[in-house]
């Protein structure tokens, strides 16, 4: 009853892995969970989950995910089958592949971008659907619709 004599079973597409801040990798890495990196990997990562590279992360090589965050620097192409979130802080040298794409003002690309399908049926060969895509912070402004800012800017105060 209270789960004597049973074994907890461990779902490999559930692992969380750990690179933390001050560890050096070299190689390929394959999981099939999620994984989080606070140091520094030089080489090739592909996950069947999430990829999160932190704001100490960085990563000298390619990015392969289902769903990946960058706060830190990734230094090669990321392939997303699905969302890529590029944080305020994040540092992109390399091509993107990826089906949607969060690109928060202050985040660094150089590259080319090509968006819309899953990463798995793009092809990265050069071709008339990708975009080229360079941003310098203080040249680059998006502008929000009106009703995003007016939003975003929550009700005004009365002093």
């Amino acid at each position: 009853m209270l789960g004597i004599g049973t074994q907890k079973k461990t779902d490999a597409h559930h692992s969380s892995n750990l690179i933390g801040e001050g560890t050096v990798l070299e190689g390929i890495f394959n999981t099939p969970g999620d994984l989080r990196v606070e140091g520094k990997i030089k080489g090739s990562i592909s996950s069947k989950s999430r990829v999160v590279v932190g704001h100490t992360g960085m990563v000298e090589g390619d990015v392969l995910a289902q769903s990946a965050e960058v706060s830190g620097q990734v230094h090669g192409s990321t392939r997303v089958s699905g969302l890529l979130t590029l944080r305020s802080t994040a540092v992109v040298q390399g091509d993107i592949i990826a089906a949607k794409l969060v690109f928060e003002e202050g985040a660094k690309f150089n590259g080319k971008c090509n968006m819309g399908g899953p990463a798995k049926q793009v092809s990265t060969t050069n071709d008339a659907h990708s975009t080229s895509l360079s941003v310098s912070p203080s040249r680059a402004r998006a502008k929000a619709p009106e009703s995003f800012s007016k939003v975003a800017a929550g009700p005004k105060s009365h002093e």
